[in-house]
């Protein structure tokens, strides 16, 4: 195991981590290799025996501890797929934060597939951060396609915070969410594309519990020339409640498709989809223009604002 991370992987870290510090309990995977693990009494972290990733387990009622797994790739020309399985214990209320960052120089594609596996057991509680970034000089694509699978047990909740920050050239990003009796889920999706980029969302959310509940909410901005695809369906086979909402600004040339669906197979099942994809409003940039900033500042304002 490495003990060594690059400068780019520091620079990286202190984007998708906020502030670049890991907790006591960590795995950091740099360029397709483990560079540094701590555990904690409350958390194990082990390295998978039949394929790359890690097996993740909390201890049952571990209360206010933070795990960390970020991926930093630094070089180009890499593919990095891990398979990661977390296991939070019944009555635990964690944080845990999985951002990965590209710098990539090359004129070769680097690429991170993270599939995370997740089982929230009875009355526990998760707080989910996902950070997504990429940056570097050369023309190789920097391409992030994340899979997140989450079991919420009885009485268990989820909220995830999932944000795509810039520089993803190409996304596919995968979200499947499967709820018990009194769960529930609240999802955060932020995404902004720009130049060419592309990004495509899918999230699915399966409500099999009685008076469970879900909320999800997505975000978006597409710049430039751009493309965004949102396909979003949420299942109600109990007596629950559940709302999907995508809003998006579009500019230049940029292109996007939203699709929400409902079903209902129990008549106790209520269930609200809307969707809106939008300009930002002259009135909106004519306000903040007279107080002197540029055209171009007021529309930064104006998109930060929306994402928060």
């Amino acid at each position: 195991m490495a003990n060594e991370i690059s400068k780019e992987g520091r620079s990286l870290l202190d984007v998708i981590a906020e502030t670049g510090k890991l907790p006591e309990a960590m795995n950091l995977r740099m360029n397709g290799h483990t560079c540094e693990r701590r555990v904690s009494p409350n958390i194990d972290i082990k390295n998978k025996e039949d394929k790359p990733g890690i097996d993740v387990t909390v201890k049952p009622n571990t209360i206010g501890e933070v795990i960390s797994i970020p991926v930093v790739i630094t070089d180009g020309d890499i593919l990095d797929k891990v398979y990661n399985t977390i296991d939070i214990g019944a009555g635990s209320d964690v944080t845990i934060s999985a951002g990965c960052g590209i710098h990539n120089d090359s004129d070769s594609c680097s690429r991170h597939d993270g599939i995370h596996d997740f089982i929230i057991r009875e009355n526990a509680k998760v707080k989910y951060i996902e950070n997504h970034y990429g940056e570097g000089n050369g023309s190789g694509e920097n391409v992030l396609n994340p899979e997140t699978r989450i079991e919420i047990m009885e009485n268990g909740v989820a909220e995830l915070d999932m944000t795509q920050i810039e520089g993803v050239d190409s996304t596919i990003r995968t979200t499947k969410i499967v709820l018990h009796d009194n769960a529930r889920i609240i999802i955060t999706e932020r995404l902004m594309t720009s130049g060419n980029q592309r990004a495509d969302s899918n999230i699915e959310v399966i409500i099999d519990g009685e008076n469970a509940s879900a909320q999800v909410i997505s975000r978006s901005v597409a710049k430039g020339n751009s493309v965004q695809n949102f396909f979003m369906t949420l299942t109600g086979n109990a007596k629950c409640r559940g709302h999907i909402q995508c809003d998006s600004i579009i500019m230049d040339n940029a292109k996007v498709a939203s699709t929400p669906k409902i079903y209902a197979a129990n008549t106790g099942a209520e269930l609200i989809h809307e969707a809106t994809v939008g300009r930002i409003a002259n009135d909106q940039l004519t306000k903040l223009m007279t107080i002197g900033i540029t055209e171009e500042e007021a529309e930064d304002i104006i998109i930060k604002g929306f994402l928060d």
